[in-house]
């Protein structure tokens, strides 16, 4: 992952994009497509997962090399993984990829692993959303400094 050439687009680009891995136990196809409304600059890829603990270390990392500027994956609440392992699966590969990207210098925290125990889990998404989108800006603007 080369980070001249992501701080290079992120400066011809303002807006951010996020790719959402999600377990398709955990969230309804309608609620995906209600989590888009109220988010500003965010451009989001939905990837359905049969499992979140199917998100491979390298389907991760492929994301954030070809063309997203931070990942988040749903997971299905604690104790309810209808494979269950597979969330807490997820939630390590999110925790080795944080580690690689920062151990190659892009940084820590363009990652986030998500599992949904609250009652409104699309403002749960949309926060998350927003405040990863927020984070990559500001981290743009440090590097180009």
């Amino acid at each position: 992952i080369d980070l001249k050439s992501r701080v290079h687009k992120k400066m011809k680009n303002t807006s951010v994009t996020i790719s959402l891995f999600y377990c398709s136990n955990s969230i309804s196809a309608e609620d995906i497509h209600s989590i888009n409304i109220g988010l500003d600059d965010v451009k989001i890829k939905f990837i359905s997962l049969p499992c979140s603990g199917k998100a491979s270390l390298l389907y991760l990392l492929k994301a954030i090399e070809t063309d997203s500027d931070g990942v988040i994956l749903v997971t299905c609440k604690p104790g309810e993984c209808k494979y269950l392992q597979g969330n807490y699966r997820a939630q390590k590969r999110i925790e080795c990829v944080d580690d690689l990207l920062s151990e190659t210098g892009l940084g820590s925290g363009y990652v986030k692993c998500i599992s949904l125990e609250e009652a409104d889990m699309i403002l749960t998404l949309q926060t998350t959303i927003n405040d990863l989108s927020t984070n990559i800006r500001l981290e743009t603007k440090e590097i180009q400094s």
